[in-house]
């Protein structure tokens, strides 16, 4: 990339193959946009499990880290040191980088720069259990619930202090998404940039006969709240099919109907199948942005999703008027407004007003390609603005005047 500096520092919470997700392909596509014509970027991050892993993109890669990985079982559950945490991504030494680029769900925006550093940090979601999912959060940890329950609220109190304190190091915010961005005025009180982040779109195939069963994908977690989907189709007799693990595995197989079937973890080919046949893809939590439902409408399936959260950036709805919809948004997270917007998509035969060549060319626009194209803008803007900064301070202009 013409015009930035030859040294840059890229800083993520952790590498660890238990935490291969969204926030680790931004990390990757960042990685791969800085290397283009020039020097790979340092890598710095909490703990690093990836490096030496066959077959990872970090295979080989020097990842400078925290002292966390040197503690037991410090990479492999990196989390269950949740208060050494900030101290810990402050020991990071940056001196020498004059752009600092940090990919924060946590901590990373925490690092520690000078004021001649450019820091711009990717926010994919202030800490959700320490700000406005904290009570549900609370509620269904067994460690709230016992003698240690004062202590660990107490925690989460210091975090969201630390929190707001070192958002206010970095020089410039990009947020995943517009209920991002109002997420990080809400806890932070901070302006952003909305950057969509990348998603693979090439891996779906839209030409596939579809089939009459809905598909929900997903961790099996609470908030992703598969339960009400799943009690939507029950109610209505429709096929679905529920791919995807975790500890709600067992109280959401208690309540699936006949017309319903828990798949559990699939392979990657499997779920590109799935998602290139199934009549359209269902979705009743609240996200910060939402992959899987851009990755349902590259493989041309319609998303049925609750219209709240990061889909209100991705989903255009059929009901709004928009032109090339690709979905239906429902108002209220409840089972009975699920089933009110299935019964309408199944009466009306809507899925014949969105055709999945249509999804897949919406879903494109946030493709890795269009992502980087996007990101080296704003990097060359920001730092192009930096350096005058520095140029009229270092001219006699007062800090006040420059910044």
């Amino acid at each position: 990339m013409s015009g930035l500096p030859s040294r840059i520092a890229l800083v993520h919470e952790w590498f660890t193959p238990r935490s291969v997700g969204g926030s680790e392909l931004v990390v990757q596509q960042i990685d791969r946009l800085l290397a283009a014509g020039r020097p790979a970027a340092s890598l710095f991050a909490l703990v690093d499990g990836e490096s030496d892993r066959p077959g990872s993109w970090l295979q080989g890669r020097r990842i400078r880290t925290s002292f966390i990985q040197r503690l037991p079982w410090g990479v492999s559950h990196v989390q269950h040191y949740l208060p050494l945490l900030p101290l810990a991504i402050e020991q990071l030494d940056l001196a020498g980088y004059p752009l600092v680029l940090s990919s924060n769900h946590l901590v990373a925006k925490g690092v520690l720069t000078d004021p001649d550093q450019l820091h711009i940090s990717y926010v994919h979601t202030p800490v959700r259990y320490a700000w406005d999912q904290m009570q549900a959060y609370l509620a269904g940890s067994a460690i709230a619930r016992g003698p240690l329950g004062p202590w660990l609220r107490w925690q989460l109190h210091q975090l969201r202090q630390w929190d707001v304190s070192s958002s206010a190091r970095v020089d410039h915010l990009l947020a995943n998404s517009s209920f991002t961005a109002r997420r990080i005025w809400r806890c932070w009180r901070r302006s952003s940039q909305v950057l969509h982040p990348p998603v693979e779109v090439d891996r779906f195939r839209p030409d596939l006969p579809r089939e009459d069963f809905y598909l929900s994908l997903c961790r099996l977690v609470p908030y992703k709240r598969v339960d009400l989907v799943i009690e939507a189709c029950n109610r209505l007799g429709l096929p679905l099919l529920v791919v995807g693990d975790g500890p709600e595995r067992s109280r959401l197989q208690a309540l699936a109907g006949p017309t319903v079937t828990l798949l559990g973890a699939c392979s990657a080919e499997r779920v590109t199948d799935l998602m290139g046949r199934c009549r359209a893809y269902l979705y009743a939590g609240l996200e910060d942005f939402g992959i899987a439902p851009v990755e349902a409408m590259a493989a041309g399936a319609p998303v049925i999703g609750l219209g709240r959260g990061g889909l209100l950036d991705t989903v255009r709805c059929l009901a709004s008027g928009t032109s090339h919809p690709t979905g239906l948004l429902f108002e209220q997270q409840s089972a009975a407004a699920l089933v009110q917007a299935l019964e309408h998509f199944e009466q009306g035969q809507l899925w014949h007003r969105l055709p999945p060549e249509r999804q897949r060319q919406w879903a494109e626009s946030f493709s890795p390609e269009r992502f980087r194209q996007r990101l080296q803008v704003v990097l060359e803007r920001r730092w192009q603005g930096h350096q005058r900064r520095l140029r009229r301070c270092a001219s006699g202009v007062s800090d006040r005047e420059s910044w």
